[in-house]
């Protein structure tokens, strides 16, 4: 279970049932690892999850304030409002700077 207060995410339970893959020198993917269910992607330099979107709440309210890999994004692909947009490009250099720092 994930607990967010004020879109931060302060805790997940059930760490048992997740099994992390680290993919990268500087990211995980984690797993349900009773059903194989995808849940999050884990940056370890910026220390940020980032989960599908369906896995959370329908309740919650979201204001999206960022699209990553937007040179890849299918063309009926949008969100309602304006966002922060950055390429794989510009995404590998953030986190490859941040990283450095």
């Amino acid at each position: 279970m994930l607990a967010i207060d004020n879109g931060m995410l302060k805790n997940i339970t059930g760490e048992s049932f997740i099994t992390r893959y680290s993919s990268s020198e500087w990211a995980q993917r984690g797993f349900c690892n009773k059903c194989g269910t995808s849940l999050f992607y884990y940056l370890v330099p910026a220390e940020q999850y980032h989960f599908p979107v369906g896995l959370l709440d329908s309740e919650l309210q979201f204001k999206f304030s960022h699209q990553i890999f937007i040179d890849e994004k299918p063309d009926y692909y949008f969100f309602g409002n304006e966002t922060q947009n950055m390429t794989g490009a510009e995404v590998f250099a953030h986190f490859e700077n941040e990283g450095n720092s």
